[in-house]
C-alpha cells in the first residue's frame, strides 16, 4: 500500500483546529493530530511534530523556529549585515540538526538560496564562512538535490582557497559528503570539478587531524558508491580508479593509517576506504606492496589483544579490517600472501573472540571463503587452523542472520569443492544439519546451501526448471 503524504501546513492547521474547536491543551491537540493522520496511513516522517509558537515580538503569526530563523536570515542577507548573518547561520544550522523534518521544511521554503547568498556574502570572513558552511551542511544532510552549479563552484573555490585551514576544510568536506550521498549527478559534477584532488590533498596536508582524515575518507568512499536508484548505472568504478591512479590514494591512506595506531575510529575509516578502492586486481597487489597487508594483519592482532580501544568500538575496527582483507583477497597472489603471513589464523581467532557479533562473523566467513576459493593449499591451512569449525560455530550463534548463514555455507563449499578429503571431517562437525536449517530458514541461501551440500557428498534434490520445451518456467 502506497504511503500518503501531507504538507506541514495541513498538519499545523489540524493541530490548531483541535486547540480551537475542542478547547484542549496544545500537547494533547498535537498527539491527537498525530494519531489521526497515522491511523489514515499518512507518513509523517517529514513533518515537524510540534506546536507552532508565537514569536517574541508577537506581531506575526505563530511559526516553527526554523522558519522564523530563516526569515530573519533572509532579511539580514538582504541588508548585508555580516554580524547578524553569522549569528543566524549558527542558529539555523542548530535547528536543521534537530531532525530531517526541520531540514525538509526549510528546504521547501527556499532556505538553500538564502544560505548560498550568505555564503557568497562572507567568503572573505573566515568566522562567518565557517557558520555558512555549518548551516549549509546541516541543511543538505539528506537533501542532496538542493545543490546546484553555484553551490558546486563555491564549494570547490572554498576548498582551494582555504586548503591550509583545518576548520574550513573539515566543514567543506562534510558538505561535499552530504550532497554526494545517493546523488550520482552531484558526484560526477564534483569529480569533474576536481573534488578528488582536494579530498586527497586534505588528508596529505592535515594528516594528523583525526576529524579531517575521517571526514575525507568517508567522502572518498561515497564517491565510489552506486547508491542512486534514479540512474541505471554510475561511475563508481571510474571514480575509484581515479582516486588510486591519478591521486595516489592507496599510498596516501596506508601512510596516514600509520599515524593513528591508537585511534580505532580513524583506522576503521581508513581500512574501509582502502577496501572500497581495490576495484582492480593490481590495486589489491598494490596494498601488499605498499605494506598495507602487514599493517592490517598487525592491527588485527592488536585488536584481538585489546590494545586498540579508543574512539569507535573495537568490534567495528575488527569488522572493517576483515572486510578489507576479504576484498584484497580477490587477487589470487594476495590470497597466498595473506595465508603465508598467518592471516587465516588471525581471521579465525577474531571470529572466535567475537562470536556473538554477527557482523564480524559475516566478514570473517566472507574472508575465509575468498581465501579458500580456487586454492586447495589454502584450504588445508584453513582446515588445520579451525576455519571450518569457526564457520559452523558462527552458523549456530546466528541462525537468524541470513548473511552469516550464506557466507558460512560459502566457506564450506569452497573448502570441499576441490578437496573432497575434508568432507568427512566437516560432516562430523554437524555441517549437514546446519546447512539444511539455513536453506530452510533463508530463501537467499538456497543456491549456495545446495552447492555446499552437493560438494560435501550429501543428497540434494535438484529441480530441472526448464527442459527446452515450450512452456513457462516452473516456480
Amino acid at each position: 500500500m502506497a504511503c500518503k503524504w501531507i504538507s506541514q501546513e495541513t498538519f499545523d492547521a489540524v493541530v490548531q483546529e483541535n486547540i480551537e474547536e475542542f478547547d484542549i491543551e496544545p500537547e494533547e491537540a498535537l498527539n491527537e493530530a498525530i494519531q489521526q493522520f497515522e491511523s489514515q496511513g499518512v507518513d509523517l516522517t517529514n513533518i515537524i511534530k510540534a506546536v507552532r509558537i508565537q514569536s517574541e515580538e508577537g506581531d506575526s503569526a505563530p511559526n516553527h523556529d526554523v522558519l522564523t530563523t530563516l526569515e530573519s536570515l533572509r532579511n539580514a542577507v538582504g541588508t548585508s549585515s555580516i554580524s547578524s548573518v553569522s549569528k543566524l547561520l549558527v542558529q539555523f544550522g542548530d535547528q536543521c540538526k534537530q531532525g530531517m523534518a526541520h531540514r525538509y521544511l526549510a528546504g521547501q521554503k527556499s532556505a538553500y538560496p538564502v544560505v548560498l547568498e550568505a555564503w557568497k556574502l562572507c567568503e572573505g570572513d573566515k568566522e562567518t564562512l565557517l557558520n555558512a558552511l555549518y548551516g549549509m551542511s546541516s541543511l543538505t544532510d539528506g537533501q542532496p538535490d538542493l545543490l546546484e552549479n553555484v553551490g558546486q563552484e563555491l564549494l570547490i573555490r572554498t576548498l582551494q582557497n582555504y586548503s591550509k585551514d583545518a576548520e574550513v576544510t573539515l566543514l567543506a568536506i562534510r558538505f561535499a559528503r552530504h550532497v554526494c550521498l545517493k546523488h550520482e549527478q552531484n558526484r560526477q559534477s564534483l569529480v569533474k570539478a576536481g573534488i578528488l584532488r582536494h579530498l586527497t590533498q586534505a588528508i596529505s596536508q592535515h594528516g594528523t587531524d583525526p576529524d579531517i582524515v575521517r571526514e575525507a575518507c568517508s567522502a572518498l568512499r561515497i564517491m565510489t558508491f552506486d547508491d542512486d536508484i534514479r540512474v541505471p548505472f554510475g561511475h563508481a568504478h571510474d571514480h575509484a580508479k581515479m582516486i588510486v591512479m591519478e591521486n595516489n590514494g592507496l599510498k596516501l591512506l596506508i601512510e596516514a593509517a600509520k599515524g593513528f595506531t591508537d585511534n580505532s575510529a580513524v583506522l576503521s575509516e581508513l581500512c574501509s576506504t582502502v577496501g572500497r578502492l581495490c576495484v582492480r586486481n593490481e590495486f589489491c597487489q598494490d596494498v601488499v606492496d605498499l605494506g598495507g597487508l602487514n599493517f592490517m594483519l598487525a592491527l588485527l592482532a592488536d585488536c584481538i589483544d585489546h590494545k586498540v580501544v579508543t574512539g569507535l568500538s573495537l568490534m567495528e575496527l575488527v569488522k572493517q579490517v576483515l572486510s578489507a582483507i576479504k576484498t584484497i583477497a580477490g587477487n589470487d597472489d594476495v590470497k597466498d600472501a595473506i595465508v603465508n603471513s598467518g592471516g587465516t589464523y588471525l581471521v579465525v581467532l577474531a571470529m572466535t573472540r567475537h562470536l556473538s557479533n554477527a557482523q564480524i562473523c559475516d566478514q570473517g566467513c566472507a574472508a575465509l571463503a575468498m581465501l579458500a576459493l580456487r586454492k586447495p593449499e589454502n584450504c588445508k591451512v584453513i582446515m588445520e587452523g579451525g576455519g571450518a569449525l569457526a564457520a559452523l560455530q558462527a552458523m549456530k550463534a546466528h541462525p537468524k542472520d541470513s548473511s552469516v548463514q550464506k557466507q558460512a555455507c560459502m566457506v564450506i563449499r569452497n573448502l570441499v569443492s576441490r578437496t573432497c578429503d575434508f568432507s568427512q571431517f566437516i560432516l562430523e562437525m554437524g555441517a549437514e544439519s546446519l546447512i539444511l536449517q539455513a536453506r530452510s530458514a533463508h530463501k537467499d541461501c538456497d543456491d549456495v546451501a545446495k552447492a555446499a551440500l552437493r560438494d560435501l557428498g550429501c543428497k540434494v534434490e535438484l529441480r530441472e526448471l526448464w527442459t527446452g520445451q515450450k512452456g513457462s518456467l516452473e516456480h
